[in-house]
């Protein structure tokens, strides 16, 4: 196995885990925290209330993208801000996840992860995919 296809099913693999992650969050705000339960927390860090929705649905069409592989680059790109202000919230509590209220390594290490899709791709299997160019040197 060359490194170019180990590179495409390792894309795969982090798009499939990143999806699964983004949906069980997103299903979290939206059916354990609920709609109004995740504005009135967002209204607690000081933003305003109806970014908690936002957020909410972007991480659901956002994990619901990365699991068939649609526009995977750009909706990792897309994904990344929201993370970032998840590690913002964060940053008051420390490094370590463990920490009371969850520190930001988690955050951070998501939003790293996101970064990372974006210049692999959907690797294979996606639904949307470009050929990817050393297949066409190939």
């Amino acid at each position: 196995m060359n490194s170019n296809r180990t590179a495409d099913y390792a894309a795969t693999l982090l798009r499939i885990a990143l999806g699964v992650l983004y949906l069980a969050h997103s299903l979290q705000k939206i059916f354990v925290f609920t709609l109004p339960g995740t504005a009135q927390f967002f209204q607690s860090l000081g933003l305003p209330g109806w970014l908690g929705y936002v957020t909410a649905f972007v991480e659901l069409f956002g994990g619901i993208a990365l699991l068939l592989g649609l526009q995977v680059r750009w909706v990792a790109l897309v994904l990344l801000p929201f993370m970032l202000g998840a590690m913002s919230a964060h940053l008051h509590n420390g490094w370590g996840f463990a920490s009371p209220n969850g520190g930001w390594e988690y955050p951070a290490y998501w939003a790293v992860t996101l970064v990372v899709q974006s210049l692999l791709g959907g690797g294979v299997l996606a639904l949307a995919q470009k050929p990817a160019p050393h297949a066409a040197a190939a």
